[in-house]
């Protein structure tokens, strides 16, 4: 069974705290070998997107208001699926709840995202154009996009 839920920070449960943490540093930084500070100090004003299949976090994301990650766009980061769970659409439908909830909360407000490079095409689908050249992030390959209402 799939549930997706977006809370924001003050709303997590220690348990759901604690599986987005532990998703995000179990492919960021463990698989992805990329050490970087996770805890940004962004999470505690953003919306926390989780997909849950059954009891299992299997993708999740973060939406922050205009003016924190950048001064002119509403951002969407931390966009990650779980290996166990990937080929399956969960981030396709992860992504699709990010962007209804972006629509409602931020309406009209043009959305920018770093992506990384190999990820590109799955953000297109869902409108975002690329801007900008490619630039390392934490020796990551990435690109700004942004989405236009």
């Amino acid at each position: 069974m799939i549930n997706i839920y977006c809370k924001p920070f003050e709303e997590l449960s220690n348990l759901e705290l604690y599986d987005i943490l532990s998703l995000r540093e179990q492919v960021f930084i463990v698989e992805q070998s990329c050490p970087y500070q996770d805890a940004d100090g962004l999470d505690k004003s953003a919306l926390h997107v989780s997909l849950y299949f059954d009891n299992d976090l299997a993708a999740y994301a973060r939406i922050l208001p205009k003016g924190l990650s950048y001064n002119h766009y509403v951002a969407i980061g931390r966009v990650v699926s779980s290996p166990k769970y990937r080929g399956k659409g969960y981030g396709i439908k992860l992504f699709q709840k990010v962007m209804e909830i972006s629509a409602d909360r931020f309406p009209g407000q043009t959305i920018k995202l770093s992506a990384q490079t190999y990820i590109q095409r799955f953000y297109q689908q869902f409108g975002f154009e690329a801007i900008g050249d490619v630039y390392l992030e934490d020796d990551i390959p990435h690109i700004a996009m942004v989405y236009k209402y």
